[in-house]
């Protein structure tokens, strides 16, 4: 049976039992009531554009998009299932080469349906994101 992750290792333990995640060796490195934060290192096999190093796009997105869904699944008032609704990213920058990649997601409201939530993400520079998004997730 399904449990919700109650402390840090019951997270890193679930989001490594999802294929795509552990492929990106994602890791949870905060969880609150509301809120996560996750990271995927660099690795030369997540670069979009060798001539760069940059780590693709879709890492990041992949990223904001499961800190955003853990953020939703720790909420005091949500019951799985649930699943992405709509996920708009805005990226500003390219992440710096060699670093690693951050996810910091807030739940901050919930209704009977959906789940609303924002992330930030950003390498070693935290007043510069490499992106933003805002997430919905629907509810069972």
């Amino acid at each position: 049976m399904f449990q919700i992750p109650s402390n840090l290792a019951e997270a890193n333990e679930f989001i490594q039992r999802l294929p795509f995640s552990k492929a990106l060796n994602m890791r949870v490195e905060e969880i609150g009531e509301c809120r996560a934060v996750m990271k995927v290192p660099y690795d030369l096999q997540l670069i979009g554009n060798p001539s760069t190093g940059v780590i693709d796009g879709g890492v990041v997105t992949a990223l904001m998009d499961t800190c955003g869904g853990l953020a939703v699944l720790i909420h005091p008032e949500v019951k799985p299932p649930m699943a992405t609704l709509n996920l708009k990213v805005d990226y500003m920058r390219p992440a710096n080469p060699g670093q690693e990649i951050t996810a910091e997601a807030t739940c901050y409201n919930v209704t009977r349906t959906v789940a609303f939530v924002r992330v930030m993400a950003f390498d070693e520079d935290r007043k510069r994101p490499v992106a933003t998004a805002l997430a919905t997730y629907t509810l069972n």
